[in-house]
């Protein structure tokens, strides 16, 4: 142990003659593919990657004795597995600078011996491919570098990782429910569940500390984001009576006698540091259509009017029993916002569609179904996934299958505009085998609105703009939940819920990173172990490694300048 403490003692002093003042943190916090990306803008830029690189690599190997030695050589051998710069700038015979070349040098002898630096014996962990069960398990270099901010569904902790799966920050909260959005100012936005089982929406600091929070006094769920304007918009869940519903043209064979859910937006302007203002809502029970009782004053064919909800679509559907369920019958699972287009995205889970709104129709505009850029008040402007839902086509049809996470693509990222969505594909029209996919869409957008030619489904009614599932397809399946994410170099970020899996996957398809969460509940796994059987869901399973969504950030993200992001020991343990 003496010697490689030695070792490590003189490279850092070697290290440190070399670099002059670059040791802080925020140099080791850039990771090698974002330092070589700056190094072309700069006339010194090969050895500016390559003091980067050093400084991480030498951060790893020299932390404090305590810290644990499988951790450190398998962060050290990720690390050493990058390549710091172009080749020809590691290579002192291609015009190399001193500089460039000490450091070459350098990185290669702490490289080479690094079981040896760190004492340990690698005939424990002979092949790290091969007795790898949690954290990182791939990592090409295709994949896209930045941090990835994880909630675990079955535990108190919110992880911000970078992408060679070591913590750079973390949380804990006792009643947290497991959603969590990094806003620009540094803070997280997260929901709460009070005592008495009400929820709110907080936006907390790096600390944990609360800055603001609002309780809603009937149920909070699922999905709720900060807009560009500050206001804070998400997403409720209210209930109507049996009566209610009735009056509403619902069947009542299939009403139950506690009455119906319904979901509802509410934005909301912050004061202070609790509450504010609401500025605009929109519901989902006063765009309802049905085609059961004339008596009803929303009465017609639902296939005459795409813009409304029928109110009876599951009951009416036998083929999708396994969906259809009165009291939750539509189930949103996600919302998106566009502020180039003032629209809203919806995800309702049951009727396996992706919706868009028009958010420029004032709070009085939206009811009236007219008004907003559309014209059409608060109505549906546009929906895909299941034509069957407003009566087009059949099952054969149908492209969606309980989705999650609806959304646009940002400007900038390859295929902006279109939209993304998680496809978990339960119920689907070859089942079995049962398996999910990412689906990529053009909408056909016109002006603010959307083109459909009259008696027809909204396109496209054919191929997707880009789709992803497994190569066997079975090997991907996740009945509930599921996010997903477009990365700025093309690749894909997917979360596998149930299993806890986060992979990004290349424009062809190839999974170049993944990683999985190595967390028991509340208990981090030793690499080697594998996360416990939560419940069955029929042919699906949900571990207690589970996570709702993850979110991937570049590491010039205004969000990430908040902290020091400092790589430090992995969640999975070593021994």
């Amino acid at each position: 142990m003496k010697t490689a403490l030695t070792a490590s003692v003189a490279a850092i002093v070697i290290a440190a003659a070399l670099l002059g003042s670059g040791w802080h943190s925020q140099a080791y916090a850039d990771d090698p593919a974002t330092a070589a990306s700056r190094a072309s803008h700069s006339p010194d830029g090969a050895s500016q990657a390559l003091r980067r690189y050093t400084l991480q690599l030498l951060h790893i190997i020299s932390r404090e004795a305590g810290a644990n030695k499988w951790a450190r050589y398998w962060q050290a051998r990720a690390h050493c597995d990058i390549p710091p710069a172009p080749s020809d700038a590691l290579n002192p015979g291609n015009d190399a600078s001193p500089l460039d070349a000490a450091l070459a040098t350098l990185n290669e002898a702490l490289c080479g011996g690094l079981d040896r630096r760190l004492s340990v014996n690698l005939g424990d962990y002979p092949t790290l491919n091969e007795n790898r069960t949690v954290g990182l398990l791939v990592n090409e270099p295709e994949s896209m570098h930045g941090y990835a901010l994880i909630v675990g569904r079955f535990n108190n902790y919110i992880h911000l990782i970078d992408h060679l799966g070591r913590i750079v920050h973390s949380w804990q909260f006792e009643q947290w429910l497991p959603h969590a959005k990094l806003l620009d100012n540094g803070n997280l936005l997260v929901m709460i569940r009070q005592d008495d089982g009400r929820r709110s929406i907080a936006e907390v600091d790096p600390d944990g500390s609360i800055v603001w929070i609002y309780t809603h006094p009937e149920r909070l769920h699922h999905d709720f984001l900060k807009m560009p304007s500050g206001n804070v918009l998400m997403l409720a869940r209210g209930i109507k009576t049996r009566e209610e519903a009735v009056a509403a043209g619902a069947n009542p064979a299939v009403v139950p006698d506690e009455g119906m859910e319904y979901d509802y937006l509410i934005e909301m302007r912050p004061a202070g540091s609790e509450g504010g203002d609401i500025v605009w809502e929109w519901s989902a029970w006063d765009y309802l259509a049905q085609d059961f009782d004339p008596t009803k004053p929303n009465y017609g064919d639902p296939s005459e009017h795409p813009e409304l909800i029928d109110i009876n679509f599951l009951a009416e559907m036998p083929h999708i029993s396994r969906q259809s369920d009165a009291w939750d019958w539509l189930h949103i699972n996600g919302i998106d916002y566009n502020p180039e287009l003032d629209q809203i995205a919806l995800s309702p889970r049951q009727y396996s569609e992706l919706w868009i709104i028009d958010r420029s129709a004032s709070a009085e505009e939206a009811p009236t179904r007219k008004g907003g850029n559309a014209g059409k008040g608060g109505a549906l402007l546009y929906r895909w996934g299941n034509p069957r839902a407003y009566g087009h086509g059949t099952h054969a049809d149908q492209r969606l299958f309980w989705q999650h996470h609806t959304q646009w693509i940002a400007p900038g990222l390859p295929g902006a505009g279109n939209i993304l969505v998680f496809n978990n594909g339960y119920d689907l029209v070859e089942d079995p085998p049962l398996h999910s996919s990412i689906e990529e869409i053009t909408p056909p957008m016109n002006g603010y609105a959307y083109r459909r030619a009259p008696g027809t489904a909204y396109p496209p009614a054919g191929d997707p703009a880009w789709s992803y599932a497994a190569q066997t397809p079975a090997d991907f399946y996740s009945r509930i939940m599921g996010s997903t994410q477009r990365l700025p170099n093309g690749n894909t970020l997917i979360c596998d819920s149930t299993s806890g899996n986060l992979f990004q996957v290349t424009p062809d398809g190839k999974t170049v990173w993944k990683y999985v969460y190595p967390m028991d509940g509340d208990t981090p796994l030793k690499q080697g172990e594998e996360a416990s059987l939560s419940e069955t869901l029929g042919q699906d399973y949900l571990l207690n490694n589970n996570i709702y969504r993850a979110y991937w950030y570049a590491p010039d993200h205004p969000g990430l300048q908040k902290y020091d992001l400092t790589p430090g020991d992995t969640i999975e343990l070593y021994e």
